[in-house]
């Protein structure tokens, strides 16, 4: 039975929410879930080899917002940032793949794939914005937009991050 992303994710990220919203819950349920995602990944998920899904211009667009927002969170990585805008990049963050919920149209099967991407992103955005001291989360989102990188044909994935291209 295929669904699309909207009713899927209308169904998973209340969850995803909740669960982040209790920091003992969300620890569990983290280790479960990183567990699960590689012992039973399915194979209808996987691009053919060397190939990597296509892309519309809606997801491209909301992918980018994130990558910038995570990209801005490396500072309070680093203690540069406070909590306050921490939390404020990560309720973007949520709103933005609220956006690429409502607006992204996929195959089947790119679709399927892209789920646990946005499911982890989603995750680790609630618990920043729950529990900002706790930096954690960003690497997470970071590893997420790695696997976004890898399975999915966006060139704008690809490019170095601003602080990364001033080296």
């Amino acid at each position: 039975m295929d669904m699309p992303i909207p009713r899927i994710l209308s169904i998973v990220l209340p969850l995803a929410f909740a669960i982040a919203s209790t920091p003992l819950l969300a620890q569990e349920h983290a280790g479960h879930a990183h567990a699960h995602e590689h012992a039973s990944a399915p194979a209808a998920a996987q691009p053919a080899q060397d190939q990597r899904w296509a892309t519309d211009a809606d997801l491209r667009a909301g992918m980018g917002r994130i990558r910038a927002k995570v990209d801005e969170l490396r500072h309070h990585e680093m203690g540069h940032m406070g909590d306050t805008r921490a939390a404020a990049l990560a309720e973007g963050i949520g709103g933005d793949i609220s956006w690429i919920v409502a607006n992204c149209k996929l195959e089947p099967a790119a679709d399927a794939a892209l789920h646990p991407i946005i499911g982890k992103l989603a995750m680790n955005a609630s618990a920043l914005k729950s529990s900002p001291s706790d930096v954690a989360p960003i690497a997470s989102m970071r590893e997420a937009l790695a696997d976004y990188t890898r399975l999915f044909d966006d060139p704008g994935s690809e490019q170095p991050a601003a602080e990364d291209a001033a080296d």
